[in-house]
């Protein structure tokens, strides 16, 4: 229960374009911000490189994010709200279910490309299309039409990414926090970012300012 109550004041900041800490990915960002309906994007990088990110931004308003992880993916056999976007997060996990859909969707999209019904189809995974482990016809389809590898950010750019996550949660973290996370705990964007999200729920429940002290605590009693 004390828990969910403090899940419950915690502010969520989704995923966005203006929160996204660019880097050497402006291309990228850029064509995102200016998919049209027809076109079908595939990012790929590092984990903790932002793919996640940049499809949730992109599917935010009108779109539809699914994981492989966790979500079914539409019915081939139905028809794609024209406009609308949709993006397929991690394709190297992609169950033969999931396989055979996605193959499914990016047809439905090639033949609705040029016509009133077209939409925009993106995905993502770890490494160019040709070197996944996934089957052929899917691997072809892929690179289809833009594909972008994004670039890690460099430890600068990680370090205001992480402020700028602070900022917009309303979180104080002072340089001597920022600098043990990244000198002890890990330089990942992901990792750094799902820490400074335990470490706000941590410090609500101990009701104590984030310092370099309640950091080791929490670090600690993950483990205790």
């Amino acid at each position: 229960m004390k828990e969910q109550l403090i899940l419950d004041v915690l502010p969520v900041v989704p995923p966005r374009f203006d929160n996204f800490v660019t880097g050497r990915n402006g291309e990228t960002v850029s064509r995102l911000l200016a998919v049209a309906a027809g076109q079908s994007i595939y990012l790929w990088g590092e984990h903790g490189s932002g793919k996640t990110h940049l499809l949730r931004a992109a599917t935010r308003q009108h779109g539809l994010y699914l994981n492989t992880a966790t979500d079914i993916l539409p019915d081939p056999g139905e028809p794609v709200a024209p406009g609308s976007i949709i993006a397929v997060d991690d394709v190297h996990n992609l169950s033969e279910a999931q396989a055979a859909a996605l193959f499914g969707l990016f047809n439905q999209w090639k033949t609705s490309q040029h016509t009133p019904e077209a939409f925009t189809l993106l995905a993502s995974g770890p490494c160019a299309p040709r070197q996944l482990e996934i089957r052929e016809d899917l691997r072809t389809r892929l690179a289809w039409d833009l594909v972008y590898r994004l670039e890690t950010l460099t430890d600068d750019e990680r370090r205001s990414a992480l402020l700028q996550r602070a900022s917009d949660k309303g979180i104080p973290l002072s340089a001597e926090v920022t600098n043990w996370m990244f000198n002890y705990y890990a330089r990942d964007m992901s990792a750094l970012s799902s820490l400074l999200d335990a470490l706000d729920r941590y410090s609500l429940a101990e009701k104590r300012s984030i310092t370099v002290p309640l950091l080791k605590s929490y670090l600690q009693s993950r483990h205790s």
